[in-house]
Order: C-alpha cells, then structure tokens, then sequence
C-alpha cells in the first residue's frame, strides 16, 4: 500500500512546504503589503493548506487502519499506538500555545487573555479530535457501508452546524478551554465547526479509493472525484457569491458551508494532480515526500523557529514581526524551507535505519523538554 499512497505523500508535502511560506509571510512582510492585490491571491491560495492536512489526516488513517481493525477492536498494541499518535498531536498543540515555558509561570501570570490563546483550538487540536472521531467510530462500526455512512453524516453536521453556532460566546455557558472548539469567537482559527468535515470526507473518499483500487477501477473511481470536485468548486463558489442572507446564521465566511465545499473541490483537485504526478513520473524519492511523511516535525519546528520565545522571552516574530520585504521575506522561507527538509531527511533515516532508536530518541527528549518546563522558574 505504500506505493498507492505516494500521491497523498505528495499532498501533505505540498501542504506543509507551502505552510512554512504561509507563516513567514504573516509573520514578517510588512502590514502595507497584506493590503496589495497580489498579496489577496496569495492568501488565498495559502487558504488550501489546512483543509489540504485535515484531508490527509482522514484518508490515511482509514488506509492506514485496514490491516489494525482486530487489534483496535481488542485493544492490543495498534489501538494503545493509535491512542498515543492522538495524545501527542494533542499535546504539541497545547504546548505550542504555552503562554511561558515555564510551569511556575504558567501558573502564576498568565492573564485571561493568555489562557483563551492557550484553549484556542489550532490544526492540531481540530485534527487530533478528528482522528478520535473516525477511530472510535471505526472501533464500534464493523460494515463498512454503515462506517461510510457514519463518516458522511458526522462531516455534514460538522459544516451545516458551524453558521449556527459561529456567533455564540459560549465562553458564558461552557469552560474556555471547551468553548474554544467550538468556533472562531476567541483567538481559534480552525474550531471543529466545520473543520472536522475536511477530516471526515478525507476518510470517506479514502474508503471509496480502496475499494475502487481492489476492483482494478481505480481510475473510474478518480474520473469521478473530478467531476465532484469541479462541481464543488464551481457551484460553492458562484453560489456563496448570491446576495442571500438566511436570517439566524452567521454571515462569517469560514462558517459558509459554501465556502467549504469549493476548499473541498480545490483540495479534492489538488489529490488529483499529485496522483497524476506520482503515476506520470513514478514518484519514489523527493524533498516534497520527506516533508510530507515527517509533517507533524516539520510543522512543530518551523514554528518554533518563528515563535519560539528564546530572546527576553520574546521571539523573532515579536523582534521583526512586520518589518520584511517581498524579497527578504522570499528569502527567509526558501532557507526555512531548507533547513526544515534537512531536518525532515534526517530524521526520517534515522527511522528506517532503526525505528526503536527513533522511538527512544523522541521519548528522551519529550522527558527533557517536559522536566525543564516543570523546573524552570523565570
């Protein structure tokens, strides 16, 4: 199933090379800049990466968890390995909105605002709930007709709710730290409302690709995908565009079930052209597939880089945050880039070389970090 999988490799790459452009320049260009005509088309370009990972996420676990089912409904090694993935893209989600690396700090002088940005609910946060959506679902749901189903449902209660519910504080009604899953009110940018529906219908074109690809029709299965992507985008986009304000909904964008069926299309497209590049160039190595297959690495990294408070507690986005031009501001993402893909090839042969030393390696340095976190005092 690896080679099958190449093109979702590429994908996520994609996404993720593309992400550490999205940052520098949100980061750095000068504010005058975000106002330009070119710099619009950028962002919304730069609109495709994270729907681009919450796809993926779907799609591979349900390839991924085909030969896992007996263990996971058992509760051998695959489901406790599956429970921990979870739990960790859990925790480098909150630990990269730590007010201070310090616990003692933490605690004592974090204001009220601090803590929101501390619940908000990032990609990592949408895309571990996600996961535990379709993996719990997967456990209790044994047809795959009914789990398809399951999938479609869930994602459409996900997108239709979100103009619903995008407008409400919940924070007077629920905890901060719940409240902030649930829309975009306090500092989330990727609430589960709606974007848990990218997740569940990577799942489910996931699904029909196997299927699809076990009865030798795979290209059947990829001629249609293109027709739903086309209507997708054409028909999200030319609607959402209607001066149609429904009464009791939000008139958010982000909220727009509209606006979330042309970003399926595009990223439904997306898959398309990276399974036509993969098949047309048969796609083994690249910097693109080490990006994609060490994307969680990556993703942490690069923000750090960025955000990380290593100077006075303040970071380089504090200390030049709008201070870059187009160029320099080029500059900074293709030697970010470098340096991240070096760091993704490393630590991607130090896996296949050998997987426990990997292991060990990342559960000696999550223990560092977590002991200077707890000792730490300024």
């Amino acid at each position: 199933m690896k080679g099958r999988l190449i093109f979702i490799d590429l994908l996520r790459g994609w996404a993720t090379i593309v992400m550490i452009e999205v940052h520098v320049f949100n980061a750095f260009l000068f504010p005058s800049l975000k106002e330009t005509d070119w710099f619009r088309i950028l962002n919304y370009v730069n609109g495709w990466v994270a729907p681009s990972f919450l796809f993926v996420a779907g799609f591979v676990f349900v390839i991924a968890s085909g030969r896992k089912l007996q263990d996971f409904r058992t509760f051998g090694k695959a489901f406790w390995r599956q429970i921990g993935r979870i739990a960790l893209i859990w925790i480098v989600g909150y630990g990269l909105h730590l007010p201070f690396f310090s616990f003692t700090r933490t605690v004592n002088e974090t204001t009220q605002a601090g803590w929101l940005q501390f619940y908000q609910s990032d990609i990592l946060h949408c895309i571990a709930i996600g996961l535990l959506i379709v993996f719990l679902g997967r456990i209790l749901i044994k047809s795959d007709a009914t789990y398809q189903k399951f999938l479609v449902t869930t994602g459409l209660i996900f997108v239709l709710a979100a103009p619903f519910l995008w407008d409400i504080d919940f924070t007077r009604s629920l905890p901060a730290a719940l409240a902030a899953y649930l829309n975009g009110q306090h500092y989330s940018l990727f609430p589960i409302f709606p974007w848990i529906g990218f997740l569940t219908f990577g799942a489910v074109t996931a699904i029909g690709f196997k299927g699809t690809k076990a009865a030798d029709k795979e290209l059947d299965y990829l001629k249609l995908i293109g027709y739903v992507s086309g209507v997708l985008i054409v028909g999200g986009t030319l609607l959402s565009e209607l001066p149609v304000r429904i009464p009791l909904v939000s008139s958010a964008i982000r909220a727009n079930p509209l606006f979330f069926a042309s970003r399926l299309g595009i990223v439904l497209l997306l898959m398309l052209l990276c399974w036509y590049y993969a098949e047309r160039r048969k796609t083994e190595k690249s910097f693109v597939l080490d990006a994609g297959r060490e994307s969680l690495v990556v993703y942490t990294a690069h923000l750090l880089v960025i955000y990380g408070q290593y100077w006075n507690d303040k970071s380089l986005a504090y200390w030049h945050g709008g201070t870059l031009g187009v160029v320099q501001c080029i500059l900074a993402t293709l030697g970010l880039m470098i340096l991240m893909v070096a760091g993704a090839k490393v630590w991607g042969a130090t896996k296949r070389r050998s997987l426990p030393t990997a292991r060990a390696l990342s559960f000696a340095t999550g223990l560092v970090v977590l002991l200077v976190f707890l000792l730490k005092k300024s």
